[in-house]
């Protein structure tokens, strides 16, 4: 197993070790022009250093973990992975977590069938179906339920997805970067995240310092 990469741009030191719209939802199709600089707007030395390590992990198929303050630039750092990347030409699909209720961030990441629920008239692909090839970028990562956690684990595990009402196993093939404004650990060490998908998540550990101690980058 390759080593894992960690990056605290708050300390500007990278690490290895052995273990490692209005919804602000968007998505970008292939064929969308995108430059991954056009969006990079740090200027200080920190955030220099961690866009820097971003080119050298951006191929890799390993799941992002990045947390920071809400505006520190999360979907950001995601974008530049996703357009650094190989699956550059794909869709890179943001949602944010925070924004749906317990009962429908499940139809809005997995899809529904038609008749899955009142209203669901037809069938609806859900954000990682759309995201196939592509990026899947979740923030606010530390606001989904316990309930759908264990449903987000088996993505991570078995690479499918089963729409809500559905009776059959659909596979993805997406990189999952997900966003956190709060320290996963401690919410483990709370019981009010599971253990297994964090370590699942952790795997390329980025930390964005927040914006007051970097000055430099407000515009």
């Amino acid at each position: 197993m390759p080593k894992s990469l960690c990056f605290d741009a708050r300390r500007g030191v990278e690490l290895s070790s052995g273990v490692a719209s209005s919804d602000r939802s968007s998505a970008m199709s292939p064929g969308q022009t995108f430059s991954p600089d056009s969006i990079v707007t740090g200027k200080s030395p920190r955030m220099r250093a961690l866009f820097d390590l971003v080119r050298t992990i951006a191929d890799s198929n390993g799941t992002v973990l990045i947390t920071g303050e809400s505006g520190t630039g999360k979907e950001v750092v995601a974008n530049m992975i996703h357009h650094r990347s190989r699956r550059r030409l794909r869709p890179f699909v943001a949602v944010s977590c925070a924004i749906f209720s317990d009962t429908l961030i499940e139809s809005e990441l997995f899809g529904h069938e038609r008749g899955a629920f009142t209203g669901a008239i037809k069938e609806r692909p859900g954000r990682f179906e759309l995201a196939q090839g592509g990026t899947v970028f979740l923030d606010d990562i530390d606001d989904v339920p316990l309930s759908m956690q264990v449903k987000l684990l088996r993505v991570l595990q078995n690479r499918t997805v089963e729409r809500v009402g559905g009776l059959r196993s659909v596979p993805v093939d997406v990189r999952i970067v997900a966003g956190s404004k709060r320290d996963l650990n401690e919410l483990v060490a709370q019981g009010k995240f599971r253990d297994d998908l964090y370590y699942r998540l952790n795997v390329i550990p980025l930390a964005l310092p927040p914006l007051r101690e970097r000055p430099e980058d407000i515009a």
